[in-house]
């Protein structure tokens, strides 16, 4: 491998397959809820399917695209080994989280192997934020994926704590959950969702020039703003300080702000005929607009304290949030960024392949809302839990046959470029 390349096809295959493996772990969790399979420890197989979607799928595929964003600049001061070096021990992390967590839960390989994924984040930030101070495209992408790093890194701590709390047997409730959410806050609303942006509009000025500045940077300023507070949000439901209270009541209103620079700017992009995507790229994007703008629409109902309490209190009102936002935008979005940065003008992922994940993914969502409305007394869906089992399997059929099809694709390396079959 030359010093100066970057194989992203190589690295999107990989993380292609991983969510494939990602949807295997969700089929046999949704199996367990309806069958009986002595076999496997479902709490053990939970971990083992969020570790691994976290670290296996979306982190390396953003890692692998942002990469290439630095490539695509054509810098050839950047020495590009160190990143598949990274990326290589980040998979490592994955694979012995999905084994790990699989066999023994919470464990001594379990933790090991998390700690490593939180060192490569770690690397991956500090390269990566002296590589991006060396590039000067004027996209409005640096500043978002500058913070997509700080709100990885600040992560972290969510993760440290609840290490903290086990190894030291504190049991309180209250402090494990306030861990979880404030890991998972930082990384859904801020690494994943910033990187996301970052990529977005990096791509947008490639393709088509100068992007609305003042509509993108109070979009960003917002966002930027609310990221930290709305973080309360997420515990609401502990008695917290009134101040707190307020600030995030403010900071879930304030972040609305958000949509109407969001909308803004779609509808100034459209108006100047920048949307030249591909099919299944613009399909793709947006249906994760969508999902961003109801993503936050719901954030902000959450401060009305009897919705708060129903959004915190049913597993399937959690599970729905979380998939909405790691499928529905993240998911969405990273395949769609696939599909349209690296095989030029033509539909790379098959687009029968997207139709049965993106199927999939739609109808779990309307179930898991059916299940959700068991708390206001609604007439409960029949066989729910069989059917999201069967939506599962339709979201694994898609994402096997996207992952055939990139298996199979003919790759001409120009920065990493792929010319499909």
């Amino acid at each position: 491998m030359e010093k100066k390349s970057f194989n992203t096809t190589l690295w999107t295959r990989i993380a292609i397959i991983n969510l494939f493996i990602v949807a295997l772990a969700g089929i046999a969790l949704r199996y367990k809820i309806n069958f009986s399979l002595p076999a496997v420890n479902h709490k053990y197989l939970l971990h083992a399917h969020s570790h691994f979607a976290f670290a296996g799928w979306a982190a390396l595929a953003l890692m692998a695209l942002m990469t290439h964003y630095l490539q695509r600049q054509g810098r050839s001061a950047i020495d590009y080994r160190k990143y598949h070096w990274i990326l290589a021990v980040n998979c490592i992390s994955a694979y012995g989280m999905l084994i790990a967590f699989f066999f023994q839960g919470y464990a001594f390989f379990s933790i090991s192997f998390s700690t490593l994924s939180i060192f490569v984040s770690y690397f991956f930030a500090y390269y990566y934020w002296r590589d991006l101070n060396k590039l000067r495209d004027g996209s409005h992408a640096r500043p978002w994926l500058r913070t997509s790093l700080v709100l990885w890194v600040f992560s972290s701590i969510g993760a440290f704590t609840l290490a903290y709390l086990m190894a030291n047997r504190i049991t309180s409730q209250d402090y494990y959950f306030g861990a979880i959410y404030f890991f998972l806050h930082f990384q859904y609303n801020g690494w994943f969702l910033f990187a996301c942006f970052g990529l977005l509009f990096s791509l947008l000025f490639q393709q088509e020039g100068a992007v609305a500045g003042v509509p993108l940077k109070r979009l960003f300023l917002v966002m930027m703003i609310t990221v930290w507070p709305t973080y309360f949000l997420s515990i609401l439901w502990l008695k917290l300080p009134d101040a707190i209270y307020w600030i995030a009541n403010i900071s879930g209103i304030l972040q609305l702000a958000a949509v109407f620079y969001f909308v803004r700017l779609l509808f100034y992009l459209k108006k100047e005929n920048r949307f030249r995507l591909s099919g299944i790229t613009r399909y793709l994007w947006g249906l994760a607009s969508v999902a961003f703008v109801i993503k936050i629409i719901l954030q902000a109902l959450s401060i009305i304290p009897s919705l708060s309490k129903y959004a915190f209190g049913y597993r399937a009102v959690v599970v729905g949030y979380l998939h909405l936002s790691f499928l529905g935008i993240i998911s969405f979005f990273i395949l769609g960024y696939i599909n349209q940065s690296l095989s030029g003008k033509k539909n790379f992922l098959p687009a029968g392949g997207v139709m049965l994940f993106v199927a999939g993914v739609i109808l779990q969502e309307l179930i898991l809302m059916f299940q959700g409305l068991e708390a206001i007394e609604f007439k409960v869906l029949p066989h729910a839990n069989i059917i999201l089992f069967y939506t599962t399997i339709l979201i694994g059929a898609g994402l096997a046959w996207i992952a055939l099809k990139m298996s199979g694709a003919k790759q001409e390396e120009q920065g990493g470029a792929v010319i499909p079959d």
